[in-house]
């Protein structure tokens, strides 16, 4: 006998089917979205990785053996383990950060720091934290100058803005007094580690986020005598520095720019490159491949510590390079050059290489950029 429309076995075919069609919708509308970006776990003692395809995230567990883990996200960074302590009166455990430019050659991809202070018209910044009260800890934004346009190793002077602190800790140094800079009162201290002297800037309470001008606190570094405008800015870097515990500190977001045109030589170290050209030339086989790289300053003034900033396309991965340095091994890639090509003259060239693999079809990379200066393609 035909069961009749309205019997239960009917409705629960309907029913059924209806779940079945739903089902459908919705796997089709997860498989349209965009991927998201996975976050990356680092918890090698100095290992790093790019984040919003600029900026470079890094552990720099420097002052203990103990463990420590961060978490880099599409737009900052977290901190996901941090065991033991330290006493409080001396050194802290790490820097986990975030930053713009060089740090002991690993260099943000397509960065134009180190720049001339004197080159530098602004610098702004955008910056926001994540505290946890079970810890003591400062929230440091460092910013660091040097005589020289160096990548490696420390800097003459560091400028630490301390946007929080928590627990018995002080920086280095003793108290000078107040300043206001960018339109905040600061506690002003003033010292020297060993190996650089440190300038702080001590907010009164918490700030959970700002955006501010780099330049306003490097230029209280020259009024002040702990640097000069013929330095040059090296890197700009926001994180913390615990001393006891720390998982939970989060950089939420974090923004950096240098804006050139100042009122020094464009073309002089650490300067931008008024015109540029790049040839890629390749050896592909089956999974790997090399690459010639030849940077061509077409402009009309030298160009020195040139970064040539570039993307490496999905699934390829660099294995090493030769005369020059590389930050990153994919996604975005920064090559800074040795001691003996650092120079582009007007109108010459500088070549490296590097090797690498691949997944898939091999494409080449996009996206050229000599000291923030984008370049064509040859």
């Amino acid at each position: 006998m035909r069961p009749s429309p309205h019997s239960p076995r009917t409705a629960r075919g309907l029913l059924a089917a209806l779940l079945s069609a739903l089902a459908a919708v919705a796997a089709l509308l997860v498989a349209t979205q965009p991927a998201q970006a996975a976050d990356t776990v680092i918890c090698e003692q100095f290992g790093s990785a790019v984040v919003q395809g600029r900026y470079v995230v890094q552990n720099n567990r420097w002052g203990t053996s103990a463990a420590q883990c961060v978490t880099a996200t599409d737009t900052g960074f977290r901190v996901t383990q941090a065991d033991g302590s330290v006493p409080t009166n001396g050194a802290p455990k790490s820097y986990p950060s975030v930053f713009n430019g060089c740090h002991y050659t690993n260099c943000s991809p397509g960065t134009n720091l180190p720049a001339q202070v004197s080159t530098i018209s602004s610098a702004p910044s955008s910056i926001s934290y994540g505290y946890v009260s079970n810890a003591v800890y400062n929230a440091s934004y460092d910013i660091w100058l040097d005589p020289t346009p160096r990548t490696d190793g420390v800097n003459r002077t560091e400028i630490m803005i301390w946007f929080n602190r928590v627990g018995p800790i002080q920086p280095i140094g003793s108290p000078v007094g107040t300043a206001s800079v960018g339109g905040r009162s600061w506690e002003v201290w003033t010292g020297s580690n060993g190996s650089n002297d440190v300038i702080s800037f001590v907010a009164p309470s918490a700030i959970g986020g700002w955006s501010f001008d780099v330049m306003d606190f490097v230029d209280q570094a020259v009024a002040r005598g702990l640097a000069q405008n013929n330095w040059y800015l090296t890197s700009v870097q926001a994180g913390f520095e615990p001393w006891q515990n720390g998982a939970g500190l989060a950089v939420n977001s974090f923004s950096s720019t240098v804006d050139l045109g100042g009122g020094g030589d464009p073309g002089g170290p650490g300067g931008p490159a008024t015109a540029c050209q790049v040839t890629f030339a390749t050896n592909v086989w089956q999974g790997g491949f090399t690459a010639d790289v030849t940077v061509r300053n077409t402009g009309s003034a030298a160009v020195d510590n040139w970064r040539l900033g570039f993307t490496l396309p999905s699934g390829q991965r660099v294995t090493n390079s030769w005369n020059a340095d590389l930050s990153g091994s994919s996604g975005a890639v920064t090559a800074s050059p040795a001691a003996h090509n650092a120079r582009i003259a007007a109108g010459g060239s500088q070549t490296f290489g590097f090797q690498g693999t691949y997944s898939g079809t091999f494409t080449r990379p996009t996206g050229f950029s000599l000291n923030g200066t984008a370049c064509t393609s040859a």
